[in-house]
């Protein structure tokens, strides 16, 4: 049995309410949220973030934040903005970007490189002050768009409270795919679950269930020591019902 708990992300619905949001998660017997902070929880709308945790609170669901913030483009202040509002929502998890958003991580130069590393340690500091974990995307067009990058990031930012997530880039073969979580793996906190080809369809997760399941088994011991959560992210047509049904699929392929 995998040692991951479901979970969704909210920008899979960012035009629903965040009540409608917990609905369907608890209906789906998820165990965790990820609230996205472009659509549900904006940084530094405290208030907000406090009605949005404790909803989650209340219907017995984990939370994570999920942020934009881009070091070193967005620096320490923003970043506690950001992480004002994960306290607030009672997130023990903090996902950022690293580096400038859209940018290939082969366009940066070496002193580029130490800033993004730089600034990020900082972050992971200042969020270890307040009891959160700070998780890196890995995501096409970011400093983690490829697992050499992504490696080379993690070991310059050398802070224990800095973790990545993983995810295939759309289409990534199933070769490639168990290849970087074997090279990254023991820094991986979160995954975030899609069933995406190379061209940015989306399918139901039912029809990537043999891939997923091959990823969880080959996930190597990480020194993330918390609770781990596989989060659903986007579902074919933004469809509630879709959403549902990935969600069963998801619980069955987290069973073994």
């Amino acid at each position: 049995m995998s040692t991951f708990e479901p979970g969704l992300c909210t920008v899979t619905f960012r035009s629903l309410p965040p009540d409608r949001i917990v609905e369907l998660a608890v209906e789906a017997g998820l165990a965790a949220i990820e609230w996205a902070g472009d659509a549900h929880v904006p940084p530094g709308d405290e208030p907000i973030a406090r009605d949005v945790g404790r909803l989650s609170e209340r219907a017995g669901l984990a939370t994570s934040y999920g942020s934009y913030v881009a070091p070193p483009t967005d620096d320490l202040s923003v970043f506690r903005r950001a992480l004002d509002s994960a306290i607030a929502l009672g997130a023990s998890n903090i996902r950022i970007w690293p580096g400038t958003r859209q940018r290939d991580s082969k366009d940066y130069s070496a002193s580029e490189r130490r800033a993004a590393a730089a600034a990020i340690r900082d972050m992971g500091a200042e969020a270890a002050r307040h009891g959160v974990t700070v998780s890196l995307e890995y995501h096409p067009q970011s400093l983690t768009d490829n697992t050499d990058s992504a490696r080379r990031l993690i070991d310059a930012i050398a802070h224990a409270n800095v973790y990545l997530y993983w995810q295939p880039r759309p289409g990534l073969p199933l070769d490639e795919a168990l290849a970087e979580i074997g090279q990254v793996g023991q820094h991986i906190s979160h995954l975030h679950v899609f069933a995406w080809d190379s061209d940015r369809n989306r399918f139901p997760l039912k029809s990537a269930s043999d891939y997923w399941r091959a990823v969880l088994a080959a996930m190597p011991a990480s020194r993330w020591t918390g609770r781990r959560f596989a989060m659903l992210e986007f579902v074919a047509n933004d469809d509630p019902a879709a959403f549902s049904e990935d969600a069963a699929t998801l619980g069955q392929i987290l069973q073994g």
